[in-house]
């Protein structure tokens, strides 16, 4: 996605700045905080101050009644405010959510005509951008009962191509012109594990999956600036919102060397835990293994991402029933269970962790026995991940544990795919959906992301979710299948502690213990106390990595 701006490529952190020539040459003491965070059993910890290394690691937690150091080369005065570790997005994907805010975003609409008129407006904005490139939008929020259509698009711009993602990422929305200008017709046929939706014998302007890599060709990838420009914007916004450190899902090697590049530049705020996206990107990335932390734990190379199906709203899901609401189709396996042991086992020869992309029971069942086949071969701690493990037969629930595989979710998809997932499934086959507190209790560990730019990268209100399994508004009142909630305590460790062990992190970030990497928030209420509303209207006032501030709120 090619971004034609003149922005600059700075980073949005002025209100930083200030502590940019703070000594680090001996101890930090911040004092005079709510500061709680969670042991490694999942325990609150509360604590009044604070004592940082001057390697940005988490000396000692203070109470009231404990000796405060001598003499230290900074002191904060936290003012009473609540103190906690920052979060680890354990699912998200740094440069979607760099573009998604500098190209056409739609996932604020609730209707066809509003998409239209955003785009309009849009392209009048940008006249000179020879491709109109976006995404966020969902048919479901619009209520339209079926996919938009390129004449949809053609009616709004019919010179210009136009190519928007679906808010999953699993399907384009596409005008005659992009269709045109990457050679696509009525005689042309989708891959393997893609779809091309049909309107009168020709392509409708929806294209499923791995149609989507039919466009590859025909737009202009971004450029190294764009892609850096990209990235400061995703560090600015996971900052602002409390995130410290994000598993980056799908990492490119344009990507990453972008990452590296502010790394060598000291511009690499948050930490970033890179999952390649395939096999070739993998290697061509790690070489012999995953990558040392780089650049002061800033910085690694874990694993691979795989993609076992697509998902529910583009009906890619893969699913061992046919969708209540199109019975002829049980989704799209993207992966054979060959091809899939096959990736697995050569990212495991060589260390690599392996994190797979299953939505659907079938795909979910399919991952899982995978896991049970290699882990006779591949033994020790390899920390298998199911993404977001959505759909579940119940009978299956218990592999996850038995497997000592991680089940990596998300818990606003819940809130935002609950009419959706009930509508694909049908009621009788909802148990086993998004099923948190079954998954724990099973004892499997539970990371906790965001999957952004598919949803927003806020983990406040991921834990109002998890909690409660209503939406920002309270719906469904007592939350959609209520035995599935998690307490905060559960959902906290979830999007911490859980999310670090789910990378092999665990040693370094997560919680606020010694020697860990002070990483931490300082907020505007008690996660613990505040009401759910309360929980997802939290304000981050400043974050800081490594014991140095990164982020301040503006008119502090």
């Amino acid at each position: 996605m090619r971004i034609f701006s003149t922005m600059k490529a700075a980073m949005v952190l002025g209100a930083a700045l200030m502590f940019a020539e703070m000594p680090a040459a001996a101890d930090s003491l911040i004092e005079n905080v709510n500061g709680m965070t969670l042991n490694d059993e999942g325990k609150v910890v509360r604590f009044t101050a604070m004592v940082i290394d001057d390697d940005g690691r988490v000396k000692k937690l203070l109470d009231r009644k404990d000796k405060r150091p001598e003499s230290v080369d900074f002191q904060f005065d936290g003012k009473g405010k609540t103190l906690i570790p920052g979060f680890v997005d354990a699912h998200g994907h740094v440069m979607g959510l760099g573009f998604s805010a500098l190209t056409l975003d739609l996932s604020g609409t609730k209707s066809l005509a509003e998409a239209q008129e955003a785009l309009r407006i849009y392209a009048a904005k940008y006249p000179n951008r020879p491709w109109i490139i976006g995404g966020g939008w969902n048919q479901e929020v619009w209520g339209l009962g079926r996919f938009p259509t390129a004449a949809e698009l053609d009616a709004i711009i019919p010179d210009r191509p136009v190519y928007l993602e679906r808010v999953d990422g699993h399907a384009a929305w596409v005008n005659s012109v992009a269709m045109k200008t990457a050679g696509i017709s009525a005689a042309t046929k989708a891959p393997s594990g893609g779809a091309i939706e049909k309107s009168g014998g020709k392509p409708s302007g929806i294209f499923v999956d791995k149609a989507q890599g039919l466009f590859a060709k025909a737009f202009p990838a971004p450029r190294p600036v764009e892609n850096d420009l990209a990235l400061m914007k995703a560090q600015e916004i996971l900052l602002s919102q409390g995130v410290t450190t994000i598993a980056d899902m799908g990492t490119s090697m344009q990507q990453w060397q972008s990452f590296r590049r502010a790394g060598d530049k000291g511009q690499l705020k948050v930490r970033i835990i890179s999952y390649a996206g395939e096999i070739d990107n993998m290697i061509a990335i790690g070489g012999p293994g995953p990558s040392p932390w780089l650049y002061e734990d800033r910085l690694k190379l874990a694993g691979v991402k795989l993609y076992i199906d697509g998902a529910l709203g583009s009906r890619g899901a893969l699913l061992k029933e046919p969708y209540a609401d199109r019975p002829g189709e049980k989704g799209l396996a993207l992966l054979t269970s060959a091809q899939l042991k096959n990736k697995m086992s050569r990212a495991a020869m060589d260390g690599f962790q392996t994190a797979v992309h299953a939505i659907g029971d079938k795909a979910n069942d399919e991952i899982l026995s995978a896991v049970e086949e290699l882990q006779y071969t591949f033994k020790g701690d390899r920390r298998w991940r199911i993404e977001h493990a959505q759909i579940v037969d119940p009978a299956d629930l218990p592999r996850i544990a038995k497997t000592g595989t991680i089940a990596s979710m998300q818990p606003v998809h819940q809130t935002s795919d609950r009419l959706m997932a009930e509508a694909r499934l049908g009621p009788d086959r909802l148990d086993g959906a998004y099923a948190w507190k079954s998954i724990l209790e099973s004892g499997a560990k539970l990371a906790f992301g965001t999957d952004v730019p598919v949803e927003s990268s806020n983990p406040f209100a991921g834990l109002a979710a998890a909690v409660t399994r209503e939406d920002a508004n309270g719906q469904p009142f007592g939350g959609w299948l209520p035995g599935e909630r998690l307490t905060r305590e559960q959902a906290w460790q979830a999007y911490t502690i859980g999310a670090a062990y789910a990378s092999f992190a665990e040693d370094r970030i997560g919680s606020l213990t010694k020697g860990k990497r002070a990483d931490f928030l300082i907020i505007d209420a008690d996660i613990l106390l505040a009401s759910p509303q309360a929980l997802r209207a939290l304000v981050v006032e400043q974050t800081w990595i490594a014991g140095r501030p990164v982020y301040v709120k503006k008119g502090r």
